[in-house]
């Protein structure tokens, strides 16, 4: 059918409401809207929202199709309520060419359970010698407006400048993976106490924050858009926020694992707990709520990062670094913000939809829920508690540090400009 009546949702966490999609649009919101004609998808108690926008995903294809590609972190992306991603380009090859990133945009176009918008890289292969093809990218059929070495620092001052200044021309922006490599040669994990204790190389905070100081400068230098990757420690918080508080145009992200685990889990040795940037402290973990809350940290992004069995399954040393995240993200942002007071469904709304659509210019997401809006739309089943089961899981890779742990809520449908991706729990 091509209309559709969700009815008694509560939008936004609001009062229970009808909303009427008609094709690919939302016609009506309001009570007691008329079914005639239309699907009827029951949705007392449940919440409603514009559909999630992750700015930072990795879907690895081309290249590493063993851990990710296309179809199946879009299928991941639709289960977790996600309408749209951007790929990363740390890809084989690396997206530093009009071609790769077309490459990828088609993909989305042909395979995709959402919309994909390639991220470009900022140096040729990622080596941060070189710009890439930072124009060509953007001019492509893919509209490349977001550009990344992520996975590697741009820590040349001359380069990132150079790139703030191409990017300014069309209105992009340079998402920074902060981490000055000379600090973290051979790191494992946070550096502090843990690390002493556990014998494993420190990741020290200033390693991330030396990086987001410089390049706030530089931002306000060139008068160009700037975005920090993965926010992880306390420090780096209060730069953003002296650097907003000064107008310069830098936003942040936060991911989900940065708002609830810390170094202690490092303990077990586990390698589903070896990430980049590292798990922090308690100490880190509080002010990055904080810096969400009041919005000198602008988003969560999930930095879904999968891996195949035999890249984690192995001794900590040798692990890879990376979470998968599109299908917990929105559970991990219920208990950790929602549930703590500090956040309601309409903030989550901005954070997870709104403000990453505008970031990263992503045309017709992260609109309101109202008439004449694109149906890009998730309802969620915020009273539900579960224990987290990777087998099912439908990212290819299953490197989850949530494995046996209880989350609340789950995403029960998912509308991708009024056709559903996910109808009751279940990827069509």
């Amino acid at each position: 059918m091509s209309k559709i009546l969700i009815r008694g949702a509560k939008v936004l966490g609001g009062e229970p409401q009808d909303v009427l999609i008609d094709g690919e649009t939302v016609e009506a919101v309001g009570t007691g809207l008329s079914a005639e004609g239309a699907e009827v998808v029951e949705a007392e108690g449940k919440v409603l929202l514009p559909g999630l926008v992750d700015l930072h995903t990795h879907l690895r294809e081309p290249g590493r199709e063993d851990s990710e590609t296309v179809l199946t972190g879009t299928r991941a992306a639709a289960s977790g309520g996600f309408t749209a991603v951007f790929a990363m380009a740390n890809t084989f090859p690396v997206a530093d060419t009009a071609g790769v990133v077309e490459q990828v945009w088609r993909l989305g176009r042909e395979y995709g359970y959402c919309d994909v918008q390639p991220i470009g890289a900022v140096t040729v292969g990622l080596e941060g010698r070189k710009l890439a093809e930072l124009g060509a990218m953007h001019d492509s059929a893919a509209g490349v407006t977001v550009f990344s070495d992520d996975g590697k620092c741009v820590d040349d001052a001359v380069i990132m400048r150079r790139a703030l200044e191409y990017v300014k021309a069309f209105g992009g922006v340079v998402a920074q993976h902060a981490q000055e490599p000379r600090l973290t040669e051979g790191a494992q994990m946070n550096e502090g106490v843990v690390s002493a204790e556990l014998g494993l190389g420190g990741w020290p905070a200033v390693a991330e924050e030396s990086i987001i100081a410089r390049d706030v400068l530089l931002a306000e230098h060139v008068g160009s858009r700037l975005h920090i990757c993965h926010v992880s420690t306390a420090g780096s918080v209060e730069i953003i926020r002296w650097a907003k508080s000064r107008g310069i145009q830098v936003t942040a992200e936060v991911c989900p694992h940065h708002l609830l685990l810390t170094e202690e889990m490092v303990r077990t040795y586990n390698p589903a707990y070896k990430v980049n940037p590292p798990l922090r402290t308690e100490r880190d973990v509080r002010a990055l709520r904080e810096g969400l809350a009041d919005g000198t940290i602008d988003i969560v992004a999930t930095d879904h990062a999968p891996h195949p069995h035999e890249d984690k399954d192995c001794e900590w040393g040798a692990a890879a670094m990376g979470m998968v995240g599109l299908e917990t993200a929105l559970s991990v942002v219920q208990e950790t913000m929602v549930e703590t007071g500090l956040l309601d469904w309409a903030q989550v709304a901005d954070r997870m939809s709104a403000a990453p659509a505008r970031i990263g210019r992503a045309t017709g997401h992260g609109r309101p829920v109202a008439p004449g809006e694109p149906a890009n739309l998730t309802l969620v089943d915020t009273a539900y508690r579960g224990q987290v089961d990777p087998a099912g899981f439908a990212s290819r890779s299953r490197n989850t540090p949530y494995e046996g742990r209880e989350l609340p809520g789950r995403v029960t449908h998912t509308w991708l400009r009024g056709k559903a991706t996910l109808m009751d729990g279940k990827l069509t």
